[in-house]
């Protein structure tokens, strides 16, 4: 045996700093609901106006949000899911990134809302219908599930009529299908398996009598449309989609390359109103996509720009971070153990790069606390880097 390593649990005391714990992540990758966004105004306000436009007017409005790596383009779009999820009229997805066409934007969209939002979806769907052919009136999805249950409500009466009124909101009979045998037993897993398009055999889509199969990107773009005409007629204000590091399709192939953003403006094409698409991109990539795609990036027009921290921007992101590990009866200044000077020697090293900031931040009060630094300063930052 080896006493090498020298391993235990005992958290680090910051007390010395009016500090419950170090506030700063060690990874510096974004929260899946960031509670804090050390926004850029100009990009605030874009983005405020972008989404606000649409639930506003329910008219498709998108927009590119660039900037460089680790400037804060995740961190922007899942703030901004984080708030918008809080809204019942809305239905938000994420997706990390394009992958290799729009069948894969489809695919991690559909799998962000997850099997049980799409079978509550269906569940919603068929409490619309039920309403209208029987005496029962439920609410919602959860009532709507009950009733099923309790056999108050059976589905031989209400699915031929929910397929017949889906397929014709959707202009896609097999999508309706599919969603009406979401809250199948026996076949709900067959139909999320062809709604995310992990393709199924041809056996399981005759028996839930689906004729297609969801397997390029013309289909992707149709049973994205099906599913948001299905919301709109449910009365949801409309779709909200995600689409980080879309720098990445700058790998594909230039066939691959047209073929994804084609698909995109198709989509885009398609649903003038109930769709709003938010692009996270390194501005090198979306400027090639300007000039070289014009059709595609028309369709957009709007881009706003994160740019690097400035000084102020850094001492509000610090203290923020610091207020969520401070009690409330602390009387240290915001930024305290840090001083200015110190923040400024650490915005100097990081060129401003918010991701390069925090991981810096959390090395530099572990160390202070290890070495019982009462304050850190320059020459701490300095010794630590």
């Amino acid at each position: 045996m080896t006493d090498a390593f020298q391993l235990n649990d005992e958290q680090q005391d910051y007390s010395q700093y009016d500090l419950n714990g170090n506030p700063f992540p060690y990874s510096p990758v974004p929260a899946e609901d960031p509670e804090i966004y050390c926004g850029q105004q100009h990009v605030s306000e874009k983005i405020s106006s972008t989404v606000s436009s649409m639930l506003a007017t329910g008219k498709s409005k998108h927009l590119v949000i660039t900037g460089k790596y680790g400037n804060g383009k995740s961190h922007t779009l899942k703030y901004t899911r984080a708030l918008l999820r809080d809204r019942e009229d809305v239905v938000v997805g994420y997706v990390a990134q394009p992958g290799e066409g729009f069948l894969d934007i489809y695919h991690e969209f559909v799998y962000d809302l997850g099997f049980n939002g799409l079978q509550e979806l269906a569940y919603e769907y068929l409490a619309s219908v039920t309403r209208d052919v029987t005496e029962t009136n439920p609410m919602d999805a959860t009532a709507m599930e009950s009733l099923i249950d309790e056999g108050e409500v059976l589905l031989s009466d209400i699915v031929p009529e929910a397929i017949r009124r889906l397929s014709d909101v959707t202009k896609f009979a097999d999508f309706a299908r599919a969603i009406v045998h979401m809250v199948y037993e026996d076949t709900n897993l067959y139909a999320w398996q062809w709604l995310t398009a992990e393709g199924i055999r041809y056996e399981q889509r005759k028996e839930m009598e689906i004729h297609s199969a969801l397997d390029d990107d013309t289909m992707g773009v149709r049973a994205f449309t099906a599913l948001k005409n299905m919301l709109l007629d449910l009365g949801y204000t409309g779709v909200f989609v995600f689409v980080d590091e879309f720098e990445s399709i700058a790998r594909l192939s230039p066939k691959n390359e047209q073929a994804t953003l084609n698909s995109i403006r198709h989509l885009m094409d398609q649903n003038s109103s109930g769709l709003c698409m938010l692009f996270g991109c390194a501005p090198e990539v979306w400027q090639d996509v300007m000039s070289e795609y014009h059709a595609f990036s028309e369709r957009i027009g709007q881009e706003v720009a994160l740019k690097p921290l400035t000084s102020e921007h850094l001492y509000k992101l610090v203290g923020d971070y610091l207020d969520r590990e401070r009690p409330l009866d602390a009387k240290q200044g915001r930024i305290h153990p840090f001083s200015e000077s110190a923040l400024d020697q650490i915005l100097q090293r990081s060129q401003g790069n918010i991701r390069q900031v925090l991981s810096m931040c959390s090395r530099v009060l572990d160390d202070a606390a290890d070495s019982g630094q009462p304050k850190i300063t320059t020459e701490v930052v300095q010794e630590v880097f």
